[in-house]
């Protein structure tokens, strides 16, 4: 069988009437790195993450439309229960505009060290320009010296370094550099985002190498009418990773939690 383009799994089992947390991952495109963070999460949430095929070069467009389709088939918004939206990196660009283009789907947004500053950076936009042209060792040489840039590597813990290197390893590339031209395609700018009227949330690592994070975060709060933003001192990209970043108690913190389901 083959595998579809994109879909939602469920890392853990699906708890019904549960708010909904909809994990959108990064360039890896996987769903598998939310790894960290799901024993907090599924405490309070129904967990999804997105799952793109290494086949998939679909446009912005059209992934924006799946992804809200997908979101829609859980039903969960129907029965008014709470939908919270979350997204890492390339993730995150893809976020905004699934919250633009569909607003009624979602109740609260989050944005994890967000890749919106991408096109600014000229390295950046020259990485994406060369990458199609790489021979594959060269690019597989790419991928692993990318790593430092990712992590913070005293905070991330053997194993899960080897599941980032893992995900990373298993996307082609033919599919990093549709991805990374997608993210050179992505202008924050002439993205309505103050009309985003749900609650945000924006962490963002100060210890980031890899893009401005932090500065960004703060620029896309000045855009957002409802946004509050956490700066994480010493965390690097991949943030979610670490083992001192806990997601839900970010959110705990944030004021950020669904009520708990009252008992009749």
């Amino acid at each position: 069988m083959l595998e579809a383009p994109i879909r939602l799994i469920s890392p853990r089992p699906q708890r019904a009437g549960c708010p909904l947390f909809v994990f959108l991952p990064g360039m890896d495109g996987s769903g598998q790195l939310l790894r960290t963070q799901l024993s907090g999460l599924s405490q309070r949430f129904d967990i999804r993450c997105l799952a793109l095929s290494t086949q998939n070069n679909w446009s912005w467009r059209k992934l924006v439309e799946r992804v809200v389709d997908l979101i829609d088939q859980t039903g969960h918004h129907r029965h008014r229960t709470p939908v919270y939206l979350c997204g890492e990196s390339f993730g995150g660009c893809l976020a905004l505009q699934v919250a633009v283009h569909a607003p009624q789907i979602f109740d609260r947004l989050i944005l994890v060290n967000p890749a919106s500053s991408f096109r600014r950076l000229p390295w950046m936009r020259f990485g994406a320009a060369l990458s199609p042209w790489l021979p594959a060792p060269l690019h597989s040489l790419g991928q692993f010296g990318i790593v430092p840039f990712l992590i913070a590597a005293n905070r991330v813990a053997g194993e899960d370094r080897e599941a980032l290197w893992q995900a990373m390893s298993a996307v082609p590339p033919q599919t990093a550099s549709w991805r990374l031209e997608l993210l050179n395609q992505f202008d924050v700018g002439r993205l309505p985002i103050e009309s985003i009227e749900q609650p945000v949330l924006l962490i963002a690592g100060k210890a980031d190498s890899l893009l401005p994070s932090a500065d960004e975060a703060q620029r896309l709060a000045k855009r957002l009418p409802r946004a509050q933003v956490l700066l994480l001192p010493h965390s690097g990209h991949a943030c979610l990773l670490e083992a001192q970043v806990n997601l839900y108690e970010l959110m705990q913190a944030a004021d950020f939690l669904p009520a708990p389901r009252s008992r009749r």
